[in-house]
């Protein structure tokens, strides 16, 4: 897949916003420190910011390489998995035979997503899946028919 190639539909699995949720909860700290008796550590908080700040950045950058859907022309990238388009044989009609893969190296469709079920060219079935199945269903089959 070149990297040139249009977007037809991107999910990023995640925004990066979360990662201020470490500092917000700091800067709540020290304010309750400042506004109550005693001394306040600004050293900790700044600490504590840090630590959370990391540990979220962590959890956003795995979110973003296993729960990211991207469309183009030529391949269809789900997590860690990409699937060429010309490998698709049907997209509308497809039922889901229990036990079918997941695409995307994981063992269920990810949380807050819906399932897609795809037909190979082999005639196996598999889940693609997205936050808004409905449109990626359509911008796939849109490809399906023009191969």
């Amino acid at each position: 897949m070149s990297t040139t190639d249009p977007e037809l539909y991107a999910e990023p699995g995640s925004s990066w916003w979360p990662v201020l949720w470490g500092p917000a909860f700091a800067l709540v700290g020290v304010l309750v420190e400042v506004i109550s008796p005693g001394s306040v550590h600004p050293v900790t908080w700044v600490l504590v910011a840090l630590a959370l700040a990391a540990a979220a950045a962590v959890w956003v950058y795995g979110r973003r390489r296993v729960c990211s859907v991207r469309l183009t022309p030529a391949s269809l990238s789900l997590g860690r998995e990409e699937l060429e388009i010309s490998r698709i044989a049907e997209v509308t009609d497809v039922g889901a035979p229990v036990g079918a893969r997941v695409l995307g190296g994981t063992w269920t469709v990810p949380k807050g997503t819906g399932e897609i079920p795809l037909r190979l060219t082999d005639d196996r079935v598999v889940l693609a899946w997205a936050k808004d199945p409905a449109a990626l269903a359509a911008a796939l089959a849109r490809l399906v028919e023009k191969s």
